[in-house]
Protein backbone atom coordinates (compact mmCIF):
# COMPACT_ATOMS: atom_id res chain seq x y z
CA UNK A 1 0.00 0.00 0.00
CA UNK A 2 1.27 3.49 -1.15
CA UNK A 3 2.78 5.08 2.46
CA UNK A 4 1.40 8.33 1.29
CA UNK A 5 -2.00 7.00 1.55
CA UNK A 6 -1.73 5.30 5.05
CA UNK A 7 -5.27 6.21 5.86
CA UNK A 8 -7.35 4.86 3.32
CA UNK A 9 -5.95 1.53 3.05
CA UNK A 10 -3.12 -0.76 5.90
CA UNK A 11 -1.67 -4.02 6.60
CA UNK A 12 -0.03 -5.48 9.41
CA UNK A 13 1.98 -8.84 9.32
CA UNK A 14 0.40 -10.86 12.12
CA UNK A 15 2.25 -14.17 11.35
CA UNK A 16 4.12 -16.69 9.32
CA UNK A 17 0.57 -17.63 8.24
CA UNK A 18 -1.73 -14.75 8.90
CA UNK A 19 -1.89 -11.00 7.10
CA UNK A 20 -4.42 -8.48 8.34
CA UNK A 21 -5.39 -5.78 5.84
CA UNK A 22 -7.92 -3.06 7.29
CA UNK A 23 -9.47 -1.22 4.60
CA UNK A 24 -10.13 1.90 6.77
CA UNK A 25 -11.95 4.22 4.60
CA UNK A 26 -14.33 1.12 3.48
CA UNK A 27 -14.64 -0.12 7.18
CA UNK A 28 -13.52 -3.56 6.66
CA UNK A 29 -11.02 -5.59 8.58
CA UNK A 30 -9.53 -9.01 7.44
CA UNK A 31 -7.82 -11.61 8.67
CA UNK A 32 -6.54 -14.89 6.29
CA UNK A 33 -5.54 -18.14 7.45
CA UNK A 34 -5.21 -17.17 11.16
CA UNK A 35 -3.20 -19.67 13.41
CA UNK A 36 -2.58 -18.32 16.71
CA UNK A 37 -1.86 -21.78 18.38
CA UNK A 38 1.34 -23.66 19.33
CA UNK A 39 1.13 -26.22 16.75
CA UNK A 40 -0.11 -26.68 12.90
CA UNK A 41 -1.67 -30.05 14.76
CA UNK A 42 -5.15 -31.02 15.18
CA UNK A 43 -3.15 -32.47 18.75
CA UNK A 44 -1.67 -29.40 20.89
CA UNK A 45 1.03 -31.82 22.20
CA UNK A 46 2.44 -33.22 19.15
CA UNK A 47 2.84 -31.59 15.53
CA UNK A 48 4.60 -28.92 13.68
CA UNK A 49 5.49 -26.50 16.88
CA UNK A 50 5.98 -22.54 16.70
CA UNK A 51 9.02 -21.53 16.68
CA UNK A 52 8.20 -17.93 16.77
CA UNK A 53 4.67 -16.51 18.43
CA UNK A 54 1.68 -14.69 17.52
CA UNK A 55 2.26 -11.03 18.00
CA UNK A 56 -1.12 -10.77 19.71
CA UNK A 57 -3.88 -12.76 20.86
CA UNK A 58 -7.51 -13.11 19.61
CA UNK A 59 -8.62 -10.91 22.26
CA UNK A 60 -6.35 -8.32 21.41
CA UNK A 61 -7.47 -7.86 17.69
CA UNK A 62 -9.16 -5.01 16.57
CA UNK A 63 -13.15 -5.62 15.27
CA UNK A 64 -12.13 -8.12 12.28
CA UNK A 65 -15.33 -8.07 9.81
CA UNK A 66 -14.23 -10.87 7.62
CA UNK A 67 -12.11 -13.88 7.61
CA UNK A 68 -10.46 -15.94 4.54
CA UNK A 69 -9.49 -19.35 4.14
CA UNK A 70 -7.25 -20.60 1.73
CA UNK A 71 -7.58 -24.84 1.82
CA UNK A 72 -7.90 -27.21 4.85
CA UNK A 73 -4.43 -27.95 5.81
CA UNK A 74 -4.43 -27.60 9.81
CA UNK A 75 -1.43 -25.21 9.31
CA UNK A 76 -3.78 -22.47 7.26
CA UNK A 77 -7.03 -23.58 9.04
CA UNK A 78 -6.79 -24.28 12.86
CA UNK A 79 -9.37 -25.38 14.89
CA UNK A 80 -8.64 -23.78 17.94
CA UNK A 81 -7.89 -20.14 16.13
CA UNK A 82 -12.03 -20.86 14.59
CA UNK A 83 -12.60 -21.55 17.94
CA UNK A 84 -11.75 -18.72 19.32
CA UNK A 85 -12.76 -16.10 16.91
CA UNK A 86 -15.81 -17.70 16.83
CA UNK A 87 -16.49 -17.18 20.35
CA UNK A 88 -15.19 -13.35 20.39
CA UNK A 89 -17.11 -12.58 17.58
CA UNK A 90 -20.05 -14.26 16.71
CA UNK A 91 -22.38 -14.31 13.36
CA UNK A 92 -20.74 -10.73 12.90
CA UNK A 93 -17.54 -12.39 11.33
CA UNK A 94 -18.20 -13.76 8.34
CA UNK A 95 -15.78 -16.91 7.07
CA UNK A 96 -15.22 -17.14 3.38
CA UNK A 97 -14.30 -21.00 2.17
CA UNK A 98 -13.81 -22.43 -0.70
CA UNK A 99 -16.36 -25.06 -1.90
CA UNK A 100 -16.24 -28.18 0.59
CA UNK A 101 -15.61 -26.18 4.04
CA UNK A 102 -18.96 -25.02 5.21
CA UNK A 103 -19.98 -28.10 6.82
CA UNK A 104 -16.55 -28.22 9.24
CA UNK A 105 -17.10 -24.37 9.85
CA UNK A 106 -20.87 -24.84 10.60
CA UNK A 107 -19.86 -27.69 13.44
CA UNK A 108 -16.89 -25.27 14.45
CA UNK A 109 -20.13 -23.19 15.07
CA UNK A 110 -19.84 -20.17 12.71
CA UNK A 111 -22.75 -19.14 11.47
CA UNK A 112 -21.84 -16.42 9.19
CA UNK A 113 -19.82 -18.36 6.37
CA UNK A 114 -19.49 -17.79 2.66
CA UNK A 115 -18.81 -21.30 0.58
CA UNK A 116 -17.64 -20.00 -2.73
CA UNK A 117 -16.03 -22.25 -5.58
CA UNK A 118 -13.31 -20.56 -8.35
CA UNK A 119 -14.30 -16.90 -10.05
CA UNK A 120 -17.41 -16.73 -7.23
CA UNK A 121 -17.72 -13.46 -5.29
CA UNK A 122 -19.84 -12.29 -2.38
CA UNK A 123 -19.39 -9.47 0.26
CA UNK A 124 -19.55 -8.45 3.74
CA UNK A 125 -23.36 -7.41 5.15
CA UNK A 126 -23.38 -4.04 5.34
CA UNK A 127 -20.02 -3.56 2.54
CA UNK A 128 -20.88 -4.00 -0.80
CA UNK A 129 -18.46 -1.79 -2.24
CA UNK A 130 -16.01 -4.29 -1.28
CA UNK A 131 -15.95 -7.79 -3.31
CA UNK A 132 -14.29 -11.17 -2.18
CA UNK A 133 -13.73 -12.85 -5.43
CA UNK A 134 -12.64 -16.33 -4.65
CA UNK A 135 -9.75 -17.08 -7.30
CA UNK A 136 -7.83 -20.05 -8.52
CA UNK A 137 -4.43 -21.42 -7.40
CA UNK A 138 -2.57 -25.09 -7.17
CA UNK A 139 -2.64 -26.67 -4.13
CA UNK A 140 -4.35 -29.80 -2.55
CA UNK A 141 -6.55 -30.45 0.59
CA UNK A 142 -6.58 -33.03 3.55
CA UNK A 143 -7.68 -33.17 7.47
CA UNK A 144 -7.63 -36.47 7.77
CA UNK A 145 -6.71 -39.87 6.20
CA UNK A 146 -10.17 -40.22 4.20
CA UNK A 147 -10.81 -36.82 2.98
CA UNK A 148 -7.98 -35.92 0.44
CA UNK A 149 -9.06 -33.15 -2.34
CA UNK A 150 -12.72 -33.35 -0.48
CA UNK A 151 -12.39 -29.52 -0.65
CA UNK A 152 -11.33 -26.99 -2.85
CA UNK A 153 -8.13 -24.86 -2.38
CA UNK A 154 -7.97 -21.11 -3.58
CA UNK A 155 -6.49 -17.65 -3.42
CA UNK A 156 -8.43 -15.21 -2.88
CA UNK A 157 -8.66 -11.44 -4.48
CA UNK A 158 -10.33 -8.23 -2.46
CA UNK A 159 -11.62 -5.38 -4.57
CA UNK A 160 -12.42 -1.82 -3.25
CA UNK A 161 -13.14 1.39 -4.60
CA UNK A 162 -9.61 2.70 -3.67
CA UNK A 163 -7.38 -0.73 -2.94
CA UNK A 164 -7.06 -3.76 -4.09
CA UNK A 165 -5.68 -6.95 -2.37
CA UNK A 166 -4.80 -10.45 -3.20
CA UNK A 167 -3.86 -13.13 -0.79
CA UNK A 168 -1.73 -16.29 -2.57
CA UNK A 169 -2.77 -19.30 0.48
CA UNK A 170 -0.52 -21.80 -0.58
CA UNK A 171 0.32 -22.57 -4.38
CA UNK A 172 2.56 -23.62 -6.56
CA UNK A 173 3.13 -21.54 -9.42
CA UNK A 174 0.25 -21.52 -12.60
CA UNK A 175 -0.64 -19.75 -15.30
CA UNK A 176 -4.42 -18.59 -13.33
CA UNK A 177 -1.98 -16.10 -11.89
CA UNK A 178 -1.54 -13.84 -15.14
CA UNK A 179 -5.35 -14.38 -15.60
CA UNK A 180 -6.24 -12.72 -12.35
CA UNK A 181 -3.90 -10.53 -13.34
CA UNK A 182 -5.58 -9.17 -16.24
CA UNK A 183 -9.76 -9.75 -14.90
CA UNK A 184 -8.64 -7.87 -11.78
CA UNK A 185 -4.90 -6.16 -11.33
CA UNK A 186 -2.89 -3.98 -10.65
CA UNK A 187 -3.41 -4.73 -7.10
CA UNK A 188 -2.14 -2.27 -4.55
CA UNK A 189 -0.46 -5.63 -2.14
CA UNK A 190 -0.45 -9.17 -2.48
CA UNK A 191 0.61 -11.67 0.28
CA UNK A 192 2.49 -14.24 -1.69
CA UNK A 193 3.95 -17.07 0.05
CA UNK A 194 7.79 -17.90 -0.09
CA UNK A 195 8.48 -20.89 2.00
CA UNK A 196 8.59 -24.77 2.34
CA UNK A 197 9.45 -24.86 -0.97
CA UNK A 198 12.63 -27.93 -0.26
CA UNK A 199 13.29 -30.40 -1.97
CA UNK A 200 12.00 -28.63 -4.79
CA UNK A 201 11.50 -32.06 -7.09
CA UNK A 202 8.55 -32.69 -4.08
CA UNK A 203 7.37 -29.04 -3.19
CA UNK A 204 7.45 -27.77 -6.81
CA UNK A 205 3.65 -28.33 -7.68
CA UNK A 206 2.01 -27.39 -4.17
CA UNK A 207 4.54 -24.16 -3.24
CA UNK A 208 6.45 -21.96 -4.71
CA UNK A 209 9.79 -20.82 -4.51
CA UNK A 210 11.14 -17.12 -4.04
CA UNK A 211 11.73 -16.68 -7.55
CA UNK A 212 8.08 -17.94 -8.94
CA UNK A 213 6.61 -15.91 -5.64
CA UNK A 214 8.18 -12.81 -7.53
CA UNK A 215 6.99 -13.99 -11.14
CA UNK A 216 3.52 -14.37 -9.39
CA UNK A 217 3.93 -10.61 -8.29
CA UNK A 218 4.41 -9.77 -11.99
CA UNK A 219 2.03 -11.48 -13.06
CA UNK A 220 -0.87 -9.82 -10.56
CA UNK A 221 0.83 -6.46 -11.77
CA UNK A 222 0.87 -5.65 -7.69
CA UNK A 223 2.36 -2.60 -6.84
CA UNK A 224 3.65 -4.08 -3.69
CA UNK A 225 3.90 -7.64 -2.21
CA UNK A 226 4.51 -9.10 0.83
CA UNK A 227 6.37 -12.69 1.36
CA UNK A 228 4.05 -14.83 3.72
CA UNK A 229 4.13 -18.33 4.46
CA UNK A 230 7.67 -18.39 6.03
CA UNK A 231 9.21 -18.02 9.74
CA UNK A 232 6.90 -19.76 12.34
CA UNK A 233 6.65 -23.57 11.78
CA UNK A 234 9.47 -26.00 10.29
CA UNK A 235 7.88 -27.88 7.51
CA UNK A 236 10.14 -28.17 4.89
CA UNK A 237 13.89 -28.29 4.46
CA UNK A 238 15.26 -24.46 3.66
CA UNK A 239 16.32 -22.77 6.69
CA UNK A 240 13.38 -19.78 7.58
CA UNK A 241 15.48 -17.23 8.24
CA UNK A 242 17.24 -16.95 5.11
CA UNK A 243 14.14 -16.87 3.20
CA UNK A 244 14.05 -12.75 3.23
CA UNK A 245 17.64 -12.23 2.07
CA UNK A 246 17.03 -14.82 -0.64
CA UNK A 247 13.72 -13.02 -1.98
CA UNK A 248 15.78 -9.83 -1.88
CA UNK A 249 18.53 -11.53 -4.14
CA UNK A 250 15.84 -12.87 -6.33
CA UNK A 251 14.24 -9.51 -6.60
Amino acid sequence: VDPRTPRKSSSSRSSRKSFRLDYRLEGVNILTDPIFSQRASFLQFMGPKRYRGPPCTVEQLPRIDAVLISHSHYDHLDAGSVASLNARFGGELRWFVPLGLMDWLAKMGCENVMELDWWEENCVPGHDNVTFVCTPSQHWSKRTAWDDNRSLWSSWSVLGPNHRFFFAGDTGYCPSFQEIGRRFGPFDLAAIPIGAYLPRDVMKGQHVDPEEAVQIHQDLQAKQSVAVHWGTFALAYEVGSALPLYSVNTI
